[in-house]
């Protein structure tokens, strides 16, 4: 094991931050860590949805490569972009404890989904939160939206902004006109309509353009300078990344519930892959939170064991409660028009063998057959 630590990680904002933590966490254990940037398949294809990247691993295999050949001696990835099969070259030496694992929905107003009005435009890049909002509201219409977080949101909150700002801009203007109209002359009936003019201006704005757009954040200035073709309603994010990227608080959210919106295998979680036996150990001492291993293994052993990848609408949740792991998967038609669900409490001991044994259930209640067709569609797509 190399005296300082090499760790690839992707260079969006929160990838930075996700392998920062667990810089950190290698650093409070006396261990010098170097950050890489690597570029991604993902990354190089920005405009693309993720599901046709390529069957897994879009965000994944540049990082491990680095890893294997290597340049680096670990990697940190968002654990629901690793495949649950062709790992075999890497171990996923630690898995820190999980921040919150749903969706939220982001709208500028804070409404939550059962308060859009039919016919409003949500966006998202995942398969499953289409396939869910189709279900759960089949009057919304679902448009792509891809990009990393901030990109996202500022995408959602470009043309209000943008919108606010031209109302400003010719409410200003009209008022700057109107005092010039005053100051030459036009009689005391057309000073007093002028002035009563003004003063509506005023109240409606009570700052100066320049002033509203002092009083933007970072974020909202950057989407006032962002083009948008589709302009969104709202948009679903991941709790996580929102947590992460320290944006949760820059935009008003509304936690989907999670019985109808049950989120991907692995979401809100961090893997840390390695090969080196002495790195692994490292890694797993440092960083391995126990509770959240039993639980994202039940639900990768449930998404491999279905076959679904990337390429058909699976929901998998789990949390450990007690000598059990609450287990809930929905499986969906990409029109959310079909579905099968469960929910299952497997016993913690077993917890591998018992999902192995709830996704043959599930496959033979006709889970098998949505995910064939799903597979089907993004082939003919391709």
């Amino acid at each position: 094991m190399t005296e300082t630590l090499r760790l690839a990680t992707r260079g969006s904002d929160l990838a930075l931050r996700q392998a920062g933590t667990v810089r950190d966490a290698l650093s409070s254990r006396r261990r010098d860590v170097e950050i890489r940037r690597v570029e991604t398949r993902g990354d190089q294809i920005p405009d693309e949805l993720i599901h046709r990247l390529g069957k897994t691993g879009a965000f994944v295999r540049a990082l491990d490569e680095e890893v294997l050949a290597g340049d680096a001696d670990l990697a940190v990835h968002s654990l629901k972009d690793v495949p649950t099969e062709g790992m075999d070259d890497v171990v996923v030496a630690g898995v820190p404890e999980r921040a919150p694992s749903g969706d939220v929905l982001v709208h500028p107003d804070g409404l939550g989904i059962e308060d859009l009005p039919s016919g409003a435009v949500i966006g998202t890049g995942s398969l499953r939160r289409t396939a869910q909002i189709k279900a759960a509201r089949p009057d919304l219409v679902v448009e792509p939206l891809r990009g990393n977080v901030d990109t996202r949101i500022e995408k959602l909150l470009a043309p209000g902004l943008q919108a606010e700002h031209e109302r400003r801009l010719i409410a200003s203007g009209e008022a700057r006109a109107m005092t010039a109209e005053e100051g030459g002359g036009g009689g005391e009936s057309g000073s007093g309509e002028a002035d009563g003019e003004r003063d509506e201006t005023d109240e409606e704005f009570e700052r100066t353009v320049e002033e509203w757009f002092d009083s933007l954040s970072d974020l909202e200035r950057s989407a006032m300078e962002r083009k948008v073709d589709t302009e969104y309603d709202a948009i679903v994010l991941a709790e996580a990344g929102l947590r992460r990227s320290d944006l949760l608080r820059e935009v008003p959210t509304m936690r989907l519930p999670r019985e109808e919106f049950v989120p991907a295998a692995g979401q809100g979680a961090i893997a840390v892959t390695a090969t080196d036996p002495d790195v692994i150990e490292a890694v797993r001492s440092a960083v391995d939170h126990p509770r959240t291993r039993v639980a994202v293994t039940v639900e990768r052993t449930v998404l491999g064991e279905l076959n679904g990848g990337c390429v058909a609408p699976i929901g998998v949740s789990a949390l450990v409660q007690g000598e059990h792991v609450h287990t809930r998967v929905r499986v969906l038609s990409t029109d959310g028009t079909e579905e099968v669900a469960a929910t299952r409490d497997l016993p913690i001991r077993s917890h591998a063998k018992a999902a192995e044994s709830f996704a043959a259930d599930l496959a033979e209640r006709g889970a098998a057959d949505l995910i064939a067709a799903a597979r089907e569609e993004v082939e003919v797509d391709d």
